[in-house]
């Protein structure tokens, strides 16, 4: 009888044991799975930032958007094996250290674009700083200086750089250009767009049929001088017009069409470094 009630006793020890072990693990697999939808959850929010902080590199961005997803979709197939895993065993654990890894490596590769942003609007702002400090004040009044997503944006008045219908630079502009010209060589990894724009008063003189022609002609007339006077590369140059089709006020008033007749050096940093960024793809490091 002692034996029997023994035996009974062991048992039943060992059923409780076989329970605690169980309950243990499934705590542990619990702990885990609350962790890593916590790390996910952080993730999100980074990316959430990222993509306010660099509207520009939307484009850029665009691989590491879709990683994301393909990390979401993971996470979610993994939750539905770590749910059956529960119930089974312990093997989920290995995949949710792999997922870890790439949300790890996904969260490294958005910083660096994020870094590399950030540097670019570093350098923008004190390129526009040593500009607007160079200038006169009567310089000023006919230069404006200004960034918009990550681009300096220079606009001269046409009736500074050139006469009325004339896309010869006239000797007043040529120090405001010698200005301009020493912060672009300053500057040797920024690219620089000329861009000639004019109102909406048809013209037609000799070799002028249009205003297109009439602000590419203006914006070549710039680029030249900036190349042959001031000595900028010329393999940074570009030279564009847009005729009357990039107005920045309403062409039917004279203080409009004056605000229109405008000639933009456009400054952009070189994206060299963002697209060998996105040439890299964000793996996990190996183990």
């Amino acid at each position: 009888m002692k034996s029997r009630l023994f035996i009974v006793l062991a048992a039943a020890a060992a059923v409780t044991l076989t329970g605690c072990t169980t309950n243990k693990k499934l705590a542990e697999l619990q702990s885990r799975h609350d962790a890593l939808q916590q790390e996910y959850s952080d993730t999100k929010v980074a990316l959430a930032e990222s993509r306010a902080n660099a509207r520009n590199l939307e484009q850029m961005l665009e691989g590491a958007r879709k990683n994301n997803e393909d990390l979401k979709k993971a996470y979610a197939d993994l939750k539905g094996s770590l749910d059956q895993s529960i119930q089974q065993s312990t093997q989920g654990s290995i995949n949710i250290s792999k997922l870890v890894d790439e949300i790890n490596a996904s969260n490294r590769y958005i910083k660096q674009l994020v870094d590399a942003k950030t540097k670019s609007d570093s350098l923008n702002i004190a390129l526009t700083n040593k500009l607007t400090r160079s200038l006169s004040r009567d310089e000023l009044q006919e230069v404006d200086v200004k960034v918009l997503k990550g681009v300096v944006y220079i606009s001269l008045a046409d009736n500074m750089l050139f006469k009325s219908g004339s896309y010869e630079v006239n000797d007043r502009a040529m120090e405001t250009l010698s200005k301009i010209a020493k912060i672009i060589k300053d500057y040797g990894d920024y690219d620089v767009l000329v861009e000639g724009n004019t109102d909406d008063v048809p013209i037609s003189r000799t070799n002028i049929r249009n205003n297109w022609d009439l602000s590419t002609l203006r914006a070549s007339s710039v680029v030249q001088v900036l190349q042959n006077q001031f000595g900028v590369n010329p393999q940074r140059l570009t030279a564009a017009g847009r005729g009357e089709f990039n107005p920045i006020s309403d062409n039917t008033s004279d203080l409009g069409r004056q605000r229109n007749r405008r000639t933009e050096i456009i400054i952009t940093p070189k994206l060299d470094q963002f697209l060998d960024l996105i040439d890299e793809a964000p793996e996990a490091e190996q183990k």
